[in-house]
């Protein structure tokens, strides 16, 4: 079996990342647990582990630890856009929009088009049935609002 381009594994990672971040966003949600707790069930968890064996790790922790450490500051990017308080937004839609304001702000080598396409396929995997229409609508606003690439 021949072995898979750069670019692909990279996208790969990244997006396997994405997934564990919004996993790891949405405990802290429920839980109030620290990261270091959060990170520490992702390892004793089989399935979850084997998707951390194959994710961008660094990437990982830096979208969580970004949200986790500065939640004010990505919700008051949200709040503009939201039709109603983040605290009544479904909880993970809530976690995705806040994953994806956090790469937005942090990470400009990722093409704004990129995070919300990822953003709306995680939405459509997890959140409920009509929610990525939501989920794109809001952050095609935050991204027009914190992104020069957004044109």
């Amino acid at each position: 079996m021949a072995e898979q381009d750069p670019k692909r594994q990279y996208v790969a990672k990244r997006r396997a990342a994405r997934k564990l971040a919004l996993i790891a966003i949405y405990q802290w949600q429920m839980t109030g647990n620290t990261y270091t707790s959060i990170y520490a069930g992702i390892q004793e968890d089989k399935e979850l582990v084997q998707d951390f064996l194959r994710s961008d790790a660094a990437f990982f922790q830096s979208l969580t630890k970004y949200v986790l450490e500065n939640v004010a500051e990505v919700d008051a990017q949200l709040k503009p856009f939201l039709d109603r308080d983040a605290e009544h937004l479904d909880q993970i839609e809530r976690a995705v929009l806040r994953m994806a304001t956090a790469e937005l702000l942090k990470h400009p080598e990722t093409p704004f088009k990129v995070v919300v396409n990822e953003a709306v396929n995680l939405t459509k995997k997890f959140g409920a049935d009509k929610a990525y229409k939501f989920v794109n609508g809001v952050l095609d606003k935050v991204a027009g609002a914190v992104r020069k690439d957004r044109k």
